[in-house]
């Protein structure tokens, strides 16, 4: 994903949420049926990014990301929320109904 369309993503009207991840991470395993599993039940309120920070250091480095699964939750290019770590996709979906 180029930057700009990164960035353009963001800051949309839309509420995006991004998963900072890495192939090598077990956890990031984990939260892929997680992340299913949320979109399933926010259809098309919700935009669902994941981003590799192996692949996209640029990134990884604007938002100071140190650990990984990390997420964050965007709309109109502003940071809503941010968590490290593996979430129920019950505990997501009250933090993104929180930020509508």
């Amino acid at each position: 994903m180029s930057k700009s369309s990164f960035t353009d993503l963001i800051k949309s009207d839309k509420t995006v949420l991004v998963d900072f991840s890495a192939e090598w991470c077990g956890p990031c395993k984990m939260m892929a049926p997680i992340l299913s599993k949320l979109k399933e039940n926010t259809g098309e309120d919700l935009t669902i990014i994941k981003v590799d920070v192996d692949r996209n250091p640029v990134a990884a480095s604007t938002y100071h990301i140190q650990g990984v699964p990390t997420l964050i939750l965007f709309k109109n290019g502003q940071m809503l929320w941010r968590r490290s770590g593996v979430m129920p996709a019950e505990q997501l979906l009250e933090v993104i109904q929180q930020h509508k």
